[in-house]
């Protein structure tokens, strides 16, 4: 037997012809029910895998959808990025991680996700400009902006309901008796972080109650040294609304640390539901995104436009859930 098994040598054994192989193989291709039974059958006896490259010169689309990723050392992308890979395992595609430096999407990973061919492409935590968006678009390249928006709603977007959960941990801390409070934010530039911004604010506006904003990374060490930083002034809120888990969970180690009581003294509140925030020694209250339905909802719009190209440009939110644990 060859080391190498191609198309003829399937098409030999099944005694079909070469083309009969290839349409197989070949998305919506039209072939009989025992033409591909034969070429199946001689195909796994054989141990031929189609080759998705030499392949995707003819149809110029892969069998990958590009997934581009920042924020890798938030425990909230890893678990996104798991659940992309499998949900697009299930309907035959694989997924090519790329992880970009810089908020904005460079010209390096857009070259790696055209040179690849790509059929779809998934942007989570970095915004694009509009003017390399639209190429995608040009090409018929279905794009989709997960836990982001622009700020024109030309292309697709999938998100949790930001403002209103925003408005509804205000809500809840106002019942609580809140009297003044600190919201630490991620990158400015994000919708996620604006909105839920807008969102809390709103409700404290009508109810008279001021906050104080501050402005950190998204990260665990920019939550723990902002905590420092207003513990150290000596003039505490009565609740903090950290943008993100991640963030939220260095806060309550800096206020540990100071031995200031959670949440006896103050109340903290964070954004996600990654696991962590679950564990024995943190048991965050959150808000939990839900994941499952955001990338259900990405799977589903790109698996559509692969099949049939529109350009849809529409923003999806989601809404999520309260999750209250010990912080509260």
């Amino acid at each position: 037997m060859k080391s190498t098994i191609n198309a003829k040598d399937v098409a030999k054994l099944a005694g079909v012809s070469q083309s009969s192989v290839s349409r197989v193989y070949f998305e919506g291709a039209k072939v009989s029910k025992k033409t591909r039974e034969k070429v199946l059958a001689a195909a796994e006896e054989l141990g031929y895998r189609p080759n998705e490259f030499a392949r995707s010169l003819i149809t110029n689309r892969t069998k990958i959808i590009g997934l581009v990723m920042k924020g890798v050392q938030n425990p909230f992308y890893p678990q996104v990025l798991t659940q992309f890979t499998n949900s697009f395992k299930q309907h035959g595609y694989s997924v090519l991680f790329v992880h970009t430096n810089s908020d904005e999407i460079q010209t390096e990973d857009i070259e790696t996700l055209l040179n690849y061919n790509v059929a779809g492409v998934v942007i989570t935590d970095a915004t694009m400009s509009l003017n390399v968006a639209e190429s995608f678009k040009e090409n018929q390249i279905p794009l989709v902006f997960f836990n982001r928006k622009l700020s024109r709603s030309n292309f697709y977007s999938v998100c949790c309901n930001n403002l209103n959960a925003g408005r509804a941990i205000a809500q809840y801390l106002i019942a609580e008796g809140l009297k003044n409070a600190v919201y630490i934010s991620g990158n400015e530039n994000t919708s996620t972080s604006l909105e839920r911004e807008q969102g809390f604010s709103e409700v404290l506006e009508e109810h008279k109650i001021s906050y104080t904003k501050y402005v950190s990374d998204y990260t665990y060490e920019g939550g723990y040294k902002t905590a420092l930083t207003i513990s150290g002034k000596g003039n505490l809120p009565s609740a903090f609304f950290v943008a993100n888990d991640i963030m939220a969970l260095g806060v309550l180690d800096a206020l540990r640390k100071q031995e200031i009581q959670v949440p006896e003294q103050v109340k903290v509140i964070g954004f996600d539901n990654i696991s962590m925030s679950s564990w024995p020694a943190y048991e965050l209250t959150t808000w939990e995104q839900p994941i499952e339905k955001m990338v259900e909802e990405t799977v589903n719009y790109l698996l559509s436009e692969i099949a049939e190209y529109t350009g849809l440009a529409e923003s999806v939110e989601l809404d999520g859930e309260f999750v209250k644990r010990k912080t509260t």
